[in-house]
Formats: C-alpha cells, sequence, structure tokens
C-alpha cells in the first residue's frame, strides 16, 4: 500500500486541479465548450508526468518499467473517478442545466445524454491516462546495459 501513496496522492491533486479548472471555466460560462476539455489532457499529463518523476526519485534503483507505469496510471485512474464524479455532482446537483445547456449547443437530443456524457467523461480520462503512461515511460525507462558480442 505504501508504493501506491504518491499516485494517489497525485491523483488527488490532478483531480482538484481539473475541477478548478472546470470550476473557472464555468465561472466565465465557457464549461459547455467542449474543445475546452482538450486542456484536461495537459493537466492530466502534468499529474502522470509527475508522479512518475518523483516516485522514480523516491524508489531510486528498485524502479523499473512496471513500477513507473503502475505509478503513472494509479495517478490518472484515481484523478479521472474523482473528477467524473464531481463531473456528475455538478451536473446532477450543483447544475442541473448544464446538460441540457451542453446537448443544445453541441448535439440535436437529449435522449440518454447524461449517461452518455459522464461514460465520454470516464473513457477519455482513461485512454488520456493509458496514452500518456505509456508516452512518459520512455522518458523515464532505465536503459538496458548492452552486451557486445565478440566474434
Amino acid at each position: 500500500m505504501k508504493e501506491f501513496a504518491l499516485p494517489i496522492r497525485f491523483g488527488v491533486a490532478t483531480s482538484g486541479s481539473l475541477i478548478a479548472y472546470f470550476l473557472v471555466l464555468a465561472l466565465f460560462d465557457l464549461h459547455t465548450n467542449v474543445f475546452f476539455s482538450l486542456f484536461n489532457g495537459v493537466i492530466t499529463g502534468f499529474g502522470i508526468y509527475e508522479a512518475i518523476k518523483y516516485f522514480r526519485l523516491s524508489e531510486k534503483h528498485a524502479f523499473n518499467y512496471g513500477k513507473g507505469f503502475t505509478a503513472g496510471i494509479v495517478t490518472g485512474f484515481i484523478a479521472t473517478i474523482l473528477f467524473t464524479l464531481f463531473f456528475a455532482v455538478y451536473s446532477t446537483e450543483i447544475n442541473p442545466e448544464f446538460l441540457r445547456q451542453l446537448a443544445d449547443t453541441w448535439f440535436k437530443s437529449f435522449k440518454d445524454f447524461e449517461a452518455i456524457v459522464f461514460f465520454t467523461v470516464a473513457i477519455m480520462g482513461f485512454a488520456t491516462t493509458l496514452v500518456l503512461t505509456l508516452s512518459f515511460m520512455q522518458l523515464f525507462k532505465t536503459p538496458r546495459s548492452s552486451k557486445k558480442k565478440t566474434a
């Protein structure tokens, strides 16, 4: 459990950043523009990158690809789950008209829109987490020692 403490902390911090970004957009009535959600990938990516980096520093020589990958995945999944829960509470309890505004702006029908939006938010977060973790681990993996063959 101790090896998950750092990724969980970074996941909570990343979700806090995602929530703060969303609320700032809502303050300026820009939260219904789906193109602003592209910046969520930047926020999530930064959180995953920093989690892997600090995890590598704390593990030192015990760090390997699997541990770094796990740290990135845990960070991103925690952030995604917490942000999706916030998004569900926001759009059903805090601002129930939000989904209607979003549907009116971008879609022709509202039927079953709520479930599709929550599913999409979660899947986008999980996919972003997987892709970014795989990408960042290319930066953090340790090179294998190359053995020269003698003829």
